[in-house]
């Protein structure tokens, strides 16, 4: 499964959804999800991709504190 936090919303897309396959590096993922969204890749190069133990992926804008 793949969490994104996106514009505000949470939205949950399964892998084969947006043709997601292991291994896949962070621009991989990104150019799916942008696909996805239909919006241009750039629109989510500030982005973060953790991938916890249980093998989904979690997508989120970059945390800024301070």
């Amino acid at each position: 499964m793949v969490h994104v936090r996106f514009e505000g919303r949470s939205y949950d897309v399964a892998e084969g959804q947006i043709n997601i396959k292991t291994g896949m590096n962070d621009t991989q993922v990104k150019e799916r999800l942008a696909q996805y969204f239909d919006v241009h890749r750039d629109r989510l190069s500030d982005y973060i991709i953790d991938r916890p133990q249980n093998g989904d992926l979690i997508v989120r804008p970059e945390a800024v504190y301070g």
